[in-house]
């Protein structure tokens, strides 16, 4: 059973969902999934960040879900529950279907093979991390739910997270409860792009993680990032660096 609180408030509109092929916006930025609205700012309940892999050695954490990641995530889910699935196995099922959905996988992917993440952690290739059933990775978003601006999806810019006084606060709570149960394996965090590494900066300064937990530098891997390649090859060596000292020290 999925216990959160945000989910049995949105069960009921989950329920009434009828299963499609695709879902449109029309069928799912409505009032009955709406988690909340400051101004032109909207943030939806989506199911695939609900469950946390508390034994995970590798963490990635990017901005917020997209529109696409929503949707596979709940027509994945809405198949899954037509099966006969178990909730837990439903939103499994979705989390794997969404989690950076598309280009954005591919490219996180390719840039995860040319640090040689997986050698690592005992891995023959990068795809294992995101093999159904792999227990050393947990993905997640410091927002964990979707938000959009003037319906487009959020990039962290417009406003600055960090200088938002809405959504800064629900990036630090949404992030904060995940790491006070990811923390006890002491993972591998990977921020992805600048505003979230900016975030997880000031969980350092905090003291809720330490710095040689945090692989810096890495770029969002959006194909909407022209920058990403620059970006990864600027950082390539420090990177290089993070991971081997953290490993060595495990």
């Amino acid at each position: 059973m999925i216990e959160s609180e945000d989910y049995k408030r949105f069960k009921k509109a989950i329920q009434d969902l009828p299963p499609k092929n695709s879902y449109s916006r029309e069928d799912l930025l409505i009032e009955g999934l709406l988690f909340d609205r400051h101004g032109d700012i909207e943030i939806y309940y989506a199911p695939h960040n609900e469950l946390i892999n508390p034994s995970a050695g590798i963490v990635i954490a990017g901005i917020t879900p997209g529109w696409r990641q929503m949707e596979i995530a709940y027509r994945t889910l809405k198949q899954a529950f037509g099966q006969g699935l178990t909730e837990e196995e439903a939103f499994s099922h979705a989390k794997a279907a969404a989690r950076f959905a598309g280009s954005m996988r591919m490219n996180l992917l390719q840039m995860l093979r040319d640090l040689g993440l997986h050698h690592y952690v005992g891995l023959p290739d990068v795809e294992s991390l995101f093999a159904p059933g792999c227990q050393l990775l947990h993905t997640t978003s410091v927002l964990r739910y979707p938000v959009f601006v003037q319906g487009r999806n959020y990039t962290g810019h417009q406003p600055p997270l960090m200088t938002s006084a809405y959504l800064r606060p629900y990036a630090l709570q949404f992030i904060g409860e995940e790491i006070m149960l990811l923390n006890r394996q002491r993972p591998l965090f990977i921020p992805l792009g600048r505003t979230v590494e900016e975030l997880f900066r000031s969980l350092v300064n905090s003291g809720l993680i330490e710095e040689g937990q945090c692989l810096w530098g890495f770029p969002h891997p959006s194909g909407a990032n022209g920058h990403r390649h620059q970006q990864f090859r600027q950082a390539h060596d420090g990177m290089l660096g993070i991971i081997s000292r953290f490993f060595a020290a495990q």
